[in-house]
């Protein structure tokens, strides 16, 4: 007889659910959300467990880490398609997911998340501890322009080094306003400091990490976006095809098809925000920044010139996802192709 398991992880206590190939379910019970507790637990039924699954989530990669190193199965299931099955259910109860979870365990409908390694994991936390800071940063720097702006008070565009000077500046004649926006003032001190000292920690990653390195020789992609891409790609060589990983982020278009209705909406967007938005900039880059001459960049602006340049990123961008898992896979270094002859004019 084989037995499937699935847990509903929370954030203190753990549903379990075991059934049998028919079904039947054999084994209930609670268990704190520990690695030790689930393992004793689970070890406690006395059951051969088949497949052990539980759903993506905070804890997912910690818990899955430890039970697998106890040997348990454990295997970490795609959220949206465990939740199309547990809406089934007429009652949502973390006893009744366990039950659906072990249930979708038995069947085999699912789709099995890769938990990334745990640099991976750190790489990434490290790139959005720093994306949050810059983002408090921009809205304490709005705060301060609105606060001036109801003065009559226009800041302009500083750079953000000189951005304190210039509203101290505007607001050194204003009794009421200067002490509004220098508390504003120090806080962002504070975080342009603190950035500084994650965007410093990332930079010395990149120069550690020779697939970083190598990810940069492409033009438009630079330590951030080169970090982002290998922090969620993790493995490469989990990507049958290159073009998957375009998908894989979330550039790729949504479809609808019901009979007669066949529907190509935007972007997916289901993957990872944090590598596709990172792209998404590398793209821009290329497109608009870069000077020298590549074939992806002019397959690029042929797009915008047909299309537009809001669908030419998204394009490059995919293109971009591509291009860098190939790089890594075969370790090479971006071609810029061979530059077309220029047409000379005839000579009467």
């Amino acid at each position: 007889m084989k037995y499937f398991a699935g847990l509903d992880v929370s954030l203190e206590e753990t549903a379990v659910c075991v059934v049998d190939e028919t079904g039947h379910i054999v084994k209930e019970a609670r268990s704190a959300s520990e690695p030790d507790a689930l393992i004793a637990t689970l070890q406690g039924f006395d059951v051969a467990i088949e497949r052990l699954g539980l759903e993506a989530c905070s804890l997912t990669a910690w818990l899955h880490e430890e039970l697998t190193r106890a040997g348990l199965p454990a295997i970490c299931i795609e959220t949206r398609l465990a939740n199309a099955a547990m809406k089934t259910m007429p009652n949502k109860t973390d006893r009744n997911d366990a039950r659906a979870l072990a249930q979708i365990m038995r069947t085999g409908w699912f789709r099995q998340v890769h938990v990334k390694s745990r640099r991976c994991r750190l790489w990434r936390s490290l790139l959005v501890a720093r994306r949050t800071v810059l983002n408090q940063m921009r809205t304490t720097e709005n705060v301060v322009r609105a606060i001036l702006r109801e003065e009559g008070l226009k800041l302009g565009t500083p750079s953000r080094a000189a951005f304190a000077d210039r509203v101290r500046e505007l607001a050194a004649g204003d009794e009421a306003v200067a002490p509004l926006v220098e508390p504003l003032l120090a806080v962002l001190a504070a975080m342009l400091r603190e950035f500084g000292c994650l965007t410093k920690q990332a930079l010395e990653i990149v120069r550690r990490e020779e697939v970083c390195r190598r990810l940069m020789t492409v033009p438009g992609v630079g330590p951030i976006t080169a970090l982002a891409f290998r922090a969620t790609i993790d493995r490469p060589e989990r990507f049958r095809r290159s073009r998957d990983v375009g998908a894989h982020l979330g550039l790729t278009p949504a479809r609808y098809q019901s009979g007669e209705t066949d529907i190509q909406g935007r972007v997916s967007r289901c993957g990872d925000e944090l590598a596709r938005t990172a792209l998404f900039e590398a793209a821009h880059c290329l497109l608009v920044r870069s000077r020298k001459w590549s074939s992806l960049r002019a397959w690029g602006m042929k797009i915008a010139k047909g299309r537009g340049m809001a669908r030419a990123r998204v394009a490059v961008a995919r293109k971009l996802a591509v291009v860098l898992h190939r790089m890594w896979r075969d370790e090479t270094e971006f071609r810029f192709g061979k530059q077309p002859p220029v047409a000379r004019p005839a000579i009467a």
